[in-house]
């Protein structure tokens, strides 16, 4: 059973991949729909979730001491309720150093802020093809807050932010 979870995880991480990377040469137009972000405590602007058409939404992009952070929900709901399980949403985090360069080795956990107010424990998020990620089970509609603390592979500690409201 779990080879089985693993596999149909990993061919859900294979089909998302051409979409990001199709959102990221293209200009935000089109279908795509942006709500305006508040500045972030760093002066960064972000966006509270830029859909990028299909299921796949950006929850935008922030630096923290010369790394930049660039968050995505992947929504996974029907292929793991197929499987009998709660989590409905893929969470991805890329992360690159002041020159673009991808980063890809560290210790990487979120902590998320329900739309009541209640903080989850740090949900380990797994390396994986460039990125970071974790499956989650976001099933109250409202604002969530997700708080990415990273140690990657310079030793710094550091914390990106991110918003997104399930309508």
């Amino acid at each position: 059973m779990k080879t089985k979870t693993v596999a149909i995880l990993s061919a859900l991480l294979l089909l998302a991949l051409p979409l990001g990377a199709l959102a990221a040469s293209h200009e935000h137009g089109g279908s795509a729909t942006m709500q305006e972000g508040q500045a972030t405590p760093h002066g960064d602007m972000k966006m509270d979730g830029m859909n990028m058409g299909g299921d796949m939404v950006m929850l935008g992009e922030t630096t923290e001491d010369g790394v930049k952070g660039m968050a995505h929900l992947n929504d996974v709901g029907a292929a793991m309720a197929k499987m009998g399980m709660k989590e409905n949403y893929h969470m991805m985090v890329m992360f690159s150093d002041s020159t673009g360069a991808p980063i890809m080795e560290g210790k990487v956990a979120v902590k998320i802020t329900d739309p009541a107010g209640k903080e989850s424990g740090p949900f380990e998020m797994m390396a994986m093809e460039g990125q970071f990620g974790v499956d989650l089970a976001l099933v109250e509609k409202g604002q969530y807050r997700f708080v990415v603390g990273t140690k990657l592979a310079d030793g710094k500690a550091r914390q990106f932010r991110f918003e997104y409201t399930l309508q």
